[in-house]
C-alpha cells in the first residue's frame, strides 16, 4: 500500500495505491497524502494537482479495519481544532484523512473511478473539481456504521450541492451515481470508464496555461467569500487588484497585439 507521488510537468498526480481495500486509507497514507500536498504547494514548479486512485476505486474511506480497533486519545487529540483555525500554509493542520484540512494556495482536481465514499468522498469534495467515470459514484456510506462525517463533509457538500440536496445525502447515505453528481453539480465532468485520469490530468494541464497569479487570486476569493458578509467579500475580492499589476496589464497588452482574437486561445 502506498501513496504516489508523479511530476509531469507542471502537474503533479497523487495516486492512492490499495487496491487490496478499495483504497481505504488508514493513518499512515493519511499522513502521505497530507505530506505530499504540501509539498506540492511548496513547490513553485507545479501549479495544478490531480488526486487519483487505482483504476476501479478512488478511495472507500478511512480504514474501519483501523478504526474498529480503537483509535487512542492521542489521534483525537492530534486532529482536534479550534476555532482560530484557517487551514492556511502557515499554519496546515492535518485531516483524518490527510490533506483535507489545508486550504491549498492551487488548485486540485480529482480523478474518480469507481467508489469515492464516506471519507473519500469528504477526499473527492475537498478538491477544487471532480472528474468522474460513467461508472464511479459517491454516497455517505459511513452512515451505515455510526461513523460521522469529521473530514469537512458536512461542510463542503452544502456549499457544492445546496442545503436540501445535502441533507438528502447524509441522512440517507444513499449511492449516488456518476449521471447525478453531475446533475446537482458533485461531478464536473463524466468520462468514459478508465478515462478520468487522463482527462483530469489534460484539464490540470488547460490550467495551468494560463497566468497563474491571476488565477489564484480569483480562486482564493472565491473560497474565502463564505465567511464573509457581501461587502466584506467584495473588499476581500479587490485585493486580486495586485494580480493585474503582475500580470493583466501584461495580458491585456497581448490582447491588444492580436492574441486570441476570433477565440483562437491556442497560443496566447
Amino acid at each position: 500500500m502506498s501513496i504516489r507521488v508523479e511530476q509531469q510537468g507542471e502537474v503533479t498526480v497523487v495516486t492512492i495505491d490499495r487496491a487490496e481495500a478499495r483504497n481505504a486509507v488508514n493513518a499512515r497514507m493519511a499522513q502521505a497524502l497530507f505530506e505530499a500536498f504540501l509539498g506540492f504547494d511548496r513547490d513553485p514548479a507545479q501549479k495544478v494537482a490531480v488526486l487519483s486512485g487505482v483504476p476501479g476505486a478512488f478511495s472507500a474511506g478511512f480504514d474501519l479495519k483501523e478504526a474498529a480497533t480503537g483509535m487512542n486519545e492521542s489521534w483525537f487529540a492530534e486532529h482536534e481544532l479550534d476555532a482560530s483555525f484557517d487551514g492556511r500554509e502557515d499554519r496546515p493542520r492535518k485531516g483524518p484523512m490527510g490533506p483535507t484540512r489545508l486550504t491549498l494556495s492551487k488548485p486540485v482536481i480529482a480523478a474518480i473511478s469507481g467508489p469515492a465514499v464516506a471519507g473519500g468522498m469528504e477526499l473527492a469534495l475537498w478538491c477544487d473539481m471532480r472528474v468522474m467515470e460513467t461508472s464511479a459514484y459517491m454516497g455517505v456510506y459511513c452512515r451505515r456504521w455510526g461513523v460521522p462525517l469529521i473530514d469537512g463533509g458536512t461542510v463542503r457538500l452544502p456549499r457544492i450541492v445546496g442545503h436540501g440536496r445535502a441533507m438528502d445525502l447524509i441522512l440517507t447515505g444513499r449511492k449516488v451515481e456518476a449521471q447525478e453528481c453531475l446533475a446537482i453539480g458533485l461531478a464536473n465532468r463524466i468520462v468514459a470508464d478508465g478515462a478520468a485520469l487522463a482527462h483530469a490530468i489534460e484539464l490540470a494541464r488547460e490550467i495551468a496555461r494560463f497566468p497563474e497569479i491571476c488565477m489564484r487570486s480569483d480562486r482564493i476569493s472565491a473560497l474565502s467569500q463564505w465567511s464573509l458578509s457581501e461587502p466584506e467579500a467584495l473588499a476581500n475580492e479587490w485585493r486580486s487588484a495586485e494580480a493585474f499589476r503582475a500580470e493583466g496589464a501584461q495580458g491585456a497588452a497581448r490582447f491588444a497585439s492580436g492574441k486570441g482574437r476570433g477565440g483562437d486561445f491556442g497560443n496566447i
